[in-house]
Formats: structure tokens, sequence, C-alpha cells
């Protein structure tokens, strides 16, 4: 390998020109090539960025030996596809979320990538986000306790898709932060959902998880929604968190308030004693673009320096929920196991 890794981006529509930028800029990595069926997405490249070849053929890119890493921002139904092409011609790959539509043509990639020594990466860029961060180094130093459940809401008056269902778009941002401060996956889940706009195509759902050590979570996602929510709250035995991505300041806020049972032959008479109320605190947050750090890390696990936090592993594991909890929107809310 060359001093730089060279890299392509496959997709230039609403997430590609931010792989672009940043692909551009970071140590370590250089941006090769990008390619688009949109003619008129090239010639804004070529414009922005004149040394940076273009093309409208994926081929292009999977025969150039010149590229050592593909980076796909292209529609579900591709990924698999494309990112079978590009590991099985020893390039490295980063799939946007959901890595696949299915969990064995995950698993597929991720033994392609393994014995191709390549590495296989998704798009879960919350996980590098320093809010998120911050959360999970509560959890850990025990700052929330026993966590009871977990209720996240993910609302916005669109964007539509065609090619995916609510579930499929929006959710693996939530179960991707949700497993990273859990550190574990649920067992079982169901999922409810309404088709209101496109016929089959499910604009509004509600998902729950049931995780080990009795813990809960609920995710609801909708296209479908007067305004836009984007906040994630943590119950735990000690305090309670939220942490609201629309914030620009007190993204995260650490509630000193919990409840607990009174032991005691008149317990069940006074259980108000049991609520103690606290301060709202909000943590320092570092100011740090994700996506930028989830590209370095990409570029430092392809130049052997650190495995990658949002390995293949990581995109199975979402990929595996959300067929779970498809099957179980598509069954009038059945619970589905998850193995």
């Amino acid at each position: 390998m060359t001093k730089y890794v060279n890299v392509a981006v496959v997709g230039y529509g609403y997430w590609g020109p931010n792989l672009v930028r940043n692909f551009n800029q970071i140590d370590g990595g250089r941006l090769y090539s990008v390619c688009d069926l949109n003619e008129n997405a090239l010639r804004v490249v070529k414009k922005m960025y004149p040394g940076v070849t273009v093309t409208q053929n994926f081929d292009d890119i999977a025969n150039n030996p010149e590229i050592d890493a593909v980076a796909l921002a292209t529609p579900l139904k591709t990924h698999y596809p494309m990112g079978k092409e590009a590991l099985l011609k020893g390039k490295h790959c980063l799939i946007e979320k959901p890595l696949t539509s299915s969990s064995a043509e995950a698993e597929e990639l991720i033994e392609l990538a393994e014995r191709n020594n390549c590495v296989l990466m998704v798009g879960h860029t919350f996980e590098y986000d320093s809010a998120v961060i911050k959360v999970k180094e509560l959890i850990k130093q025990g700052k929330v306790g026993d966590i009871y459940y977990i209720d996240s809401s993910r609302l916005n008056l669109g964007l539509h898709r065609f090619d995916a269902n609510v579930i499929w778009d929006l959710a693996p941002h939530d179960l991707s932060i949700i497993l990273f401060w859990l550190d574990m996956s649920p067992s079982r889940v169901s999922a409810f959902g309404g088709t209101y706009i496109r016929k089959g195509i499910a604009d509004v759902a509600f998902i729950n998880l049931e995780f080990p050590r009795n813990i809960m979570a609920h995710i609801h996602l909708s296209w479908l929604a007067p305004s836009k929510l984007r906040r994630t709250t943590v119950i735990g035995s000690e305090r309670m968190v939220v942490y609201d991505d629309l914030e620009s300041i007190e993204v995260v806020k650490v509630y000193d308030r919990s409840a607990k049972y009174l032991v005691g032959s008149d317990a069940g008479k006074r259980l108000e004693n049991g609520y103690r109320v606290g301060d709202v605190t909000s943590p320092h947050v570092e100011n740090s673009e994700p996506l930028r750090l989830e590209c370095s890390d990409f570029i430092e696990a392809i130049r052997g320096k650190k495995k990658p936090k949002s390995d293949g592993y990581d995109g199975l594991r979402v990929v595996k929920i959300l067929e779970a909890a498809d099957r179980s929107m598509r069954n009038k809310g059945k619970v589905e196991e998850i193995r």
C-alpha cells in the first residue's frame, strides 16, 4: 500500500457529499474517485475536487488496482452486490447503514472480508458521536445505576423512502446507539407499524426490545410527524439521562432522580417517600464531527493501527434485529426471537 489509502466514494446523493468532504481532508486517506449515475452530480464533484476522477460505472472502481478502499452511500439493495464485488477485488469497504438487507448477506460479506484480509465497516456514525460516548461513560462509571429501560424517538416529516420502510431507514441509528450503550443484544423484539402514504411501505413504527437483566427498550419511528425529534432517555436505578441530538449546547442532561421500593410493613402506604429528586446537570461534551472520526477509524483500521469500532459484526447485530422487527410488524406485533 502507498503512503495514502486511496478511497473511492460510490453515491453522491444525500450522504455521499459528506463522505467525499471527509475523505478529502483526513490524514492517511486520499479521495481518489467518485462514482454516481447522475452526470450533474459528477460535474459538481469535478468543480469542487478537480484532482478527483469521476465515473458512472462501478466496475471502473472495482477493477482499478490504484483504489484501496470503497465507501458505499448507495440504496440498500445495492449494499450487498457492490460490497461483495469490492471485497472480491480485495478492497476495504465502508458501507452506510444498514449493512445489508438480510443477515445472510451480512454474514457473507463478513466472511469475504476475513478471507481477503479486508476491513469491513458499517456507517453507524452515532457510535462516534461525543454525546453518545459521554452517555456510555456515565453508564460504565455506574452513575446511572442498574438500567431499567431506554426510550427513544426519531421523528420527522419525511424524508419518505421508496426502497425501504421506516424501520430499515431510521431504526439502525437508535439500535446501534442502544447496543453500544448496553454492550449486549436483545433476546426478543416485537413491532407494530402503519402505512399511510405509499402502499406496502410502513412510515410509522413502534419497536419493543427485551434485553437480558430485565432491561427494556422502546423505539418510536416516523416519517409523519409535525416536528423533528431525536431524543433518547435512559432510566436507571440511580439517575436518569436524556440525550437530545437536536440540542446545540446541553445535548446530554443528567437528572439526579430515582424511585425505590421502601421495604417495611407500611412501605406500600408510603411509596411516595421512595422518590428522590435532585439536580439536573449537563456534562461537557467535546465538539467534534462523528463522521470525521468514523472515516478516520476506517483509514486507521486499513493501515493496521486499530480494530474498527463499527465493524461488520456490529452491522450484522443490527441487521438481525431489523429483520426480526420487520417480521414482527408484518405479523401484527408477534414476538420474534433474535438469535
